[in-house]
């Protein structure tokens, strides 16, 4: 899963940044408004983080030009806690709202939650003959026995489950699994494919020639 986050104060947004990579989401960043409104529109991204007060462009304004194109879930992260922010941040279209200071735990889990939701699933469990994904405690388990991926496995097999039943092209995932700093020329999306496919077992995870891959029908 691919995560924007848009927060001008360096601290948080490293700590944010270092903290949800080891979760094995996939990190961009921006340091304004600007910039992440940029990014939010040129790239794919699972949800994104922004934070109100910044400078060149403020977090309601991003909000505001975002939805205008894409329906990217939103959280909203402020130091105001006032009712009359909740109430314009939902009407501007955010999708959930986390006032600093805030614990990662909870931040973590509003996250899954949008995610979740924006793929049309209602529970942190996800099954599939066998196959199971808790996306709460980021396990899987084929009848009942842990099996045990990487980071990015995990992260290619949760999508796909997201997505299950189907086809999701080699450019979806490259476009949700990686950063902007990662080689989507090279062979490594092949790599992780074939190494969460044979770890997994059985034959969950399908490749549609010419138009990707998929778990299911």
């Amino acid at each position: 899963m691919r995560l924007l986050i848009v927060e001008d104060e360096t601290d948080l947004r490293v700590a944010l940044t270092m903290s949800l990579s080891d979760e094995g989401y996939a990190i961009d960043s921006a340091e304004d408004g600007e910039e992440g409104l940029y990014k939010a529109l040129n790239w794919e991204y699972d949800a994104m983080v922004l934070d109100i007060m910044m400078p060149r462009m403020d977090g309601w304004e991003v909000l505001e030009k975002l939805r205008e194109a894409k329906n990217t879930p939103v959280l909203i992260l402020t130091a105001r806690g006032e009712i009359d922010d909740r109430v314009r941040g939902l009407d501007l279209g955010s999708d959930d709202f986390l006032v600093k200071p805030f614990d990662m735990a909870e931040l973590s889990a509003r996250i899954r939650a949008l995610i979740r939701r924006a793929a049309g699933k209602s529970t942190s469990v996800l099954s599939h003959e066998g196959l199971e994904i808790d996306t709460a405690k980021k396990t899987v388990s084929v009848d009942g026995n842990p099996v045990q991926l990487t980071a990015i496995e995990y992260s290619l097999v949760q999508f796909l489950m997201m997505h299950c039943n189907s086809v999701v092209s080699r450019t979806d995932l490259y476009e949700h699994l990686f950063n902007e700093d990662d080689d989507s020329l090279s062979n490594v999306l092949d790599v992780h494919v074939c190494n969460a496919r044979r770890k997994l077992g059985g034959n969950y995870i399908k490749t549609r020639r010419g138009h990707g891959y998929i778990i299911g029908a």
